[in-house]
């Protein structure tokens, strides 16, 4: 008798976690890993410096690109929370459908009293169905507090492994820029050292026979040098 009511005890109303399928990363239509991954595109795309591994790139569009990103990840901590308050309210829901089941045991278990001649055999079953549901309850509060914490600690290592992403890579282009700016000067510095290598030639070839008055010049460094 008890398999033909046992169909009563199922809640009409099933917990469903489908909604949980968007990720933290994402809110508002701004995804922080596509936003990481044109930051990366806007490096490589630029314009490369031949014969050389410097690269030139658009300071204001990466600052811009940067303060996007910096913007959106306070919003990502903020999904991650509204995610744990759903999964709370699912685990909620979870145990007012155990309350329900065990309710609907407890009813089903009278029902069964009164039917039933052998009325221990029906206190046996009411008591099994109702720890049955209470340790379903259990175990489904267990699984949601580890889904919980793992989707946190998840949340924060994404976050940490963005931040230093972007750091690095600001460096770099920092770097590159540096270098190539001493790379500028440096040629400049020798364009000026040949070009007064050459007004010196100059004049000594119109005055050969006078030596040049002033600083004696230099022609290793290509400056006046006094003695």
């Amino acid at each position: 008798m008890s398999s033909q009511n046992s169909s009563n005890l199922e809640p009409n109303n099933k917990v469903s976690s489908t909604s949980l399928a968007a990720t933290p990363r994402q809110l508002g239509g701004v995804d922080i890993e596509q936003e990481l991954n044109r930051l990366e595109e806007m490096v490589l795309s630029s314009p490369h410096i031949p014969l050389t591994r410097r690269t030139i790139v658009d300071e204001e569009q990466l600052l811009d690109q940067l303060d996007l990103i910096r913007l959106h990840l306070p919003t990502v901590l903020q999904e991650a929370q509204a995610i744990a308050a759903q999964k709370q309210m699912i685990l909620l829901q979870a145990q007012q459908q155990a309350e329900e089941i065990i309710q609907a045991s407890l009813a089903q278990a009278a029902q069964m009293i009164s039917e039933m001649t052998i009325v221990q055999q029906a206190e046996l079953e009411a008591k099994k169905i109702l720890q049955q549901a209470q340790q379903d309850c259990i175990t489904a509060q267990e699984e949601n507090e580890v889904e919980i914490d793992l989707i946190r600690q998840q949340t924060q290592q994404e976050l940490n492994q963005m931040r230093q992403k972007a750091i690095a890579e600001a460096q770099a282009i920092q770097n590159g820029a540096d270098a190539y700016a001493d790379a500028v000067l440096g040629d400049i510095e020798q364009q000026l050292k040949d070009m007064l290598r050459v007004i010196h030639n100059g004049r000594q070839q119109l005055k050969p026979n006078v030596p040049a008055k002033g600083i004696p010049f230099d022609s290793n460094s290509g400056f006046s040098s006094s003695k």
